[in-house]
């Protein structure tokens, strides 16, 4: 296909909303793109998911950024042109763009296809540092300029509103229990019903575990439930801990709070393991002996490199395993972030690109 030439100006100025400093609500303000080059395509964006790690990012809970800051990396949207290298896509394709937007390829996490363990440093899809020195922007944006190989293809099956969050909560969840072998047989407990839970239990269902859900009330039980959960518990209830002790295979934390490990842990069966996904703001506590007394393993997991979202996307389509979400115009964000933060979602809201202009 014949490629599209970039304009002479080599920077794009497109719409997008962003923390003009720490703790500052977003802003709708103009920021740059860089120029088309041989191996890069330019994506129109159709809709931008909103993780909980964008604001912990722009709010600076994870240390100092660089401002203004674009948060954004759970995008699906469409090409528009395509560098003169580029072969791996076409204008109009449908795509998405996670976490990671550029690595040095040559590593061995790189050609082992773990490029978020990039030995060189991968480059977060905003607040890092690109290889020319910028400083990435994400996806609450008109358009994004990505190397063709961080672009992932999302299958047609999929709508592109619930896809979006596949690309940051639903990696996040798959890959841990793709690496753990999660099968038919296999016992998983998903700690916590959100985000990251909801998208857990579906595709823990759909690789054919006994799925239980374990959330601190009964509140979300009849989604759980209709998601693939077998069985659902409250771990408010202490009953709850004594009546699964031993009673899993692998457990998923997707809670970002602190929990009491040593009673998760005695929940697993011997050799289990607890795999933790969410990242809470305080250390966690955990016994030796709670790990030795059954060979169990604690665990994390951090998202999946290229290969594996594109796995995980395939495996979603093919399953009819998609993100529960509400969308919102970009003149919602802020009040958006605030509902996160009081699990006021059911599960991630998803901005509509086309209210950025």
């Amino acid at each position: 296909m014949e490629s599209i030439t970039p304009k002479e100006d080599p920077m794009t100025r497109v719409t997008a909303y962003a923390a003009p400093r720490e703790a500052a609500p977003l802003e709708k303000t103009l920021i740059e793109r860089r120029e088309l080059g041989p191996n890069d395509i330019l994506i129109d964006v159709a809709f931008a998911g909103i993780c909980h790690s964008d604001i912990h990012t722009v709010r600076g809970d994870w240390g100092p950024q660089r401002y203004p800051l674009a948060p954004g990396h759970e995008i699906a949207g469409t090409v528009a042109a395509i560098g003169d290298a580029v072969t791996a896509h076409a204008v109009g394709d449908r795509v998405g763009v996670g976490c990671l937007v550029n690595s040095c390829g040559e590593c061995r996490s790189c050609l082992r296809g773990q490029e978020q363990f990039c030995l060189e440093g991968a480059v977060f899809t905003y607040g890092s540092v690109d290889r020319d020195g910028t400083v990435t922007q994400g996806g609450y944006s008109q358009q994004v300029v990505v190397t063709e190989r961080f672009a992932v293809r999302i299958p047609d099956a999929l709508p592109l509103d619930k896809a979006a969050p596949l690309l940051c909560a639903g990696i996040t969840t798959y890959s841990p229990l793709r690496n753990w072998n999660v099968g038919p047989g296999t016992r998983v407990a998903v700690v916590g019903m959100g985000g990251l839970g909801h998208m857990g239990v579906q595709i823990a269902h759909a690789l054919g575990a006994e799925v239980t859900v374990l959330s601190q009330t009964l509140s979300k039980k009849d989604d759980g439930i209709r998601l693939g959960a077998d069985h659902y518990f409250a771990t408010s209830d202490p009953a709850t801990f004594k009546q699964l002790r031993g009673s899993f295979d692998v457990i998923l934390n997707t809670v970002s709070a602190v929990v009491d490990l040593r009673s998760y842990l005695g929940l697993l069966d011997v050799g289990g393991a607890m795999v933790c996904v969410g990242a809470p703001g305080e250390p966690l506590e955990v016994g030796v002996m709670s790990l030795i007394g059954g060979n169990r393993i604690l665990a994390g997991s951090n998202i999946g490199g290229i290969a594996q979202t594109q796995e995980m996307l395939d495996f979603c389509a093919e399953h009819g395993i998609a993100a529960e979400i509400e969308v919102i115009p970009a003149s919602e964000i802020n009040a958006a972030y605030e509902r996160v933060l009081a699990s006021d979602v059911r599960y991630r809201f998803v901005i509509d690109a086309a209210t950025f202009a």
